[in-house]
């Protein structure tokens, strides 16, 4: 058992709820119990009575009083050090604030019924000197691979969603398309919205809309053909001015020009036999505002399949001449 002590609300910890702050510090407690703690005044703020709802600052003394400890064992769910070392191998920046991943094709960030492997389980790995997991701010396709960016702190969290939302952030996307788009550059804009999608597929996909529709929301995707290999396939990148879900994929399919490997969006040119196996689609780099000031700007190297599917094709990271010029300077 501790003994009563007061803590001071840290500058990273935001101003989230009173109990949210209690369970994140003290993991071992239940949300009974922590309830239980203020509404007999055992948990007190500034010498004050709290209930649960209530936020609390960066600077205000929280009384504890004596807790019993977290358990030595390992809680449910723990990785293990394979995992760990695992995800930590993903890591291609991490400061105080921000850990980016360059995330695998195949590794979903969430879990469901038929996803028992996700990286959100996986996040006790990514700890690393901090007290608590990580926490996605944004999110990837499964079979999408590259930039991943996890906030460290709930302060950091709150910036980076704030930045994602009002789209102060610059992402460039590369894809393996079938034929080669025409005219080279462009921009794509559309009302999508969500629908049930086939059996075989994930039950959500983005169909043409009118403006009218209820769920109809507008989508821009700028997009620029890099190289061409033979007319059968182009590289080209992506940049989504708008994100919304499967934009990227839906534009290109909808344009004539399907994303090789994609087994939702599909156009009626034929996918090259060798580039059907899997989605190439890469989140080759981001650009945005850094929770502790100044701009952070990430690119993720081409990793698997779909780096396999650019040296069949003969394209070379090197010859990008990136036209959307948003990381000169970044290596």
């Amino acid at each position: 058992m501790r003994s009563v002590e007061t803590v001071e609300v840290g500058a990273d910890d935001g101003e989230p709820r009173i109990d949210r702050w209690l369970r994140r510090r003290y993991p071992q407690l239940t949300q009974g119990q922590v309830e239980k703690l203020l509404r007999t005044g055992q948990v007190r703020v500034d010498g004050a009575r709290v209930k649960a709802s209530d936020r609390v600052s960066p600077g205000q003394s929280v009384r504890i009083p004596p807790l019993p400890d977290a358990p030595t064992r390992p809680p449910p769910g723990a990785i293990s050090e394979k995992d760990a070392e695992y995800v930590r191998s993903l890591v291609i920046h991490r400061d105080e604030d921000v850990i980016v991943l360059n995330k695998p094709h195949g590794l979903a960030v969430q879990g469901g019924a038929k996803t028992p492997r996700h990286l959100d389980a996986l996040m006790d790995g990514l700890k690393f000197d901090a007290e608590q997991k990580p926490k996605l701010v944004h999110r990837l396709d499964r079979d999408t691979s590259g930039c991943l960016v996890l906030a460290r702190h709930p302060r950091a969290a709150a910036f980076l969603a704030e930045a994602f939302r009002d789209r102060d952030t610059d992402k460039i996307y590369w894809a393996i398309v079938v034929g080669s788009p025409r005219p080279k550059v462009g921009e794509l804009r559309s009302w999508i919205r969500k629908a049930p999608g086939p059996r075989d597929a994930d039950r959500e996909m983005m169909v043409r809309a009118l403006q009218t529709e209820e769920g109809a929301v507008h989508a821009i995707t700028q997009y620029a053909v890099v190289s061409e290999a033979a007319q059968r396939a182009a590289w080209v990148a992506l940049r989504p001015v708008t994100g919304r879900t499967h934009q990227l994929r839906f534009h290109m399919a909808e344009m004539g020009h399907a994303i090789a490997g994609d087994p939702k969006y599909k156009c009626d040119r034929p996918t090259p036999n060798d580039l059907g196996g899997a989605l190439l689609l890469h989140a080759r780099a981001i650009r945005m505002p850094h929770p502790s000031g100044g701009e952070l700007k990430v690119i993720a190297k081409l990793t698997g399949h779909i780096k396999a599917a650019f040296n069949t094709l003969g394209f070379e990271e090197g010859e990008m001449r990136d036209p959307f010029k948003p990381f000169e300077g970044t290596r």
